[in-house]
């Protein structure tokens, strides 16, 4: 709780962040209620029970239970344990190529739902996550002229014309609108719920039916962003952290990792350059 207190001090909470603490409080509770049948208590508590409660419970409740033995050793309810190294199973990266079918599928696979494919497509081009993709309105689908712009970050995105006609689609032809207080509902992807935006959870259930992961096409995306383009101007254009884009370039290699921003290269007051050029 003072973890999530900080946090929201700083900016909203997320949907992930909330479940990861309901995680850890649930996995705490089943802990203590397995040492109560074992007729153990957490001062009696010895290392071969932390391995025999690790050997029979899998990785994801072994991570969030973790937080909760450092807390009792650190306030000495327990003592010391050798707790495993918490190991990171992180997936690897869509291919490319996988990437592009299933964008391929979105755009003219006409019999699935105009919601699920207009979220698709924010998550397989622009590399975002859903908790993020469900706050965005109408009014960040910006129409000038010809052309049609998501405000993701700063500057707009450019959306492709393919896209563009899927995300006015679905704007003029958005679900969830039917009750007496959504009906002027600015959300682009309305909920149930009179003024809410869909649930990121019910989002991703749609999204997932399309076959896309969240995580892997926006990992995917977002290599694909830094390989191209410097990452301090993917994160100002996507709304990420220049520290997170700047990490995934490093990663991939890109020709972009040690790219630094302009301002390091501002010239000293009164500098001008020379208009010689040496031969």
């Amino acid at each position: 709780m003072p973890q999530l207190r900080a946090k929201a001090e700083r900016k909203p909470i997320t949907p992930s962040s909330r479940r990861h603490a309901h995680d850890q409080v649930t996995q705490a509770t089943r802990f203590l209620e397995w040492l109560a049948v074992q007729g153990i208590t957490l001062s009696t508590c010895r290392q071969s029970d932390i391995d025999s409660w690790h050997v029979g419970n899998g990785p994801h409740r072994r991570a969030c239970l973790r937080t909760f033995l450092l807390w009792c050793i650190e306030t000495k309810l327990v003592q010391r344990f050798y707790l495993p190294t918490r190991q990171s199973n992180r997936a690897s990266p869509m291919p490319p190529e996988d990437r592009l079918e299933l964008i391929g599928q979105a755009l003219t696979d006409e019999d699935r739902p105009l919601r699920s494919r207009a979220a698709a497509m924010i998550v397989l081009l622009y590399a975002q996550p859903l908790s993020r993709v469900t706050r965005l309105s109408i009014d960040d689908v910006i129409r000038d002229g010809d052309h049609v712009l998501l405000r993701l970050g700063d500057p707009p995105s450019p959306v492709p014309e393919p896209v563009a006609d899927i995300l006015v689609a679905w704007i003029e032809n958005r679900t969830n609108m039917n009750t007496a207080t959504n009906r002027n509902s600015r959300w682009l992807f309305p909920g149930r719920r009179a003024g809410q935006p869909m649930h990121p959870d019910t989002l991703g259930g749609l999204v997932k039916a399309l076959g896309v992961s969240n995580v892997l096409a926006r990992t995917s995306a977002m290599r694909q962003h830094v390989q191209q383009t410097p990452a301090p101007v993917v994160a100002d254009a996507l709304g990420y952290h220049p520290v997170t884009t700047t990490k995934l370039a490093s990663e991939a290699a890109t020709t972009w990792s040690r790219y630094v921003t302009a301002p390091r290269f501002r010239s000293p007051a009164g500098w001008k350059p020379s208009t010689t050029r040496d031969s």
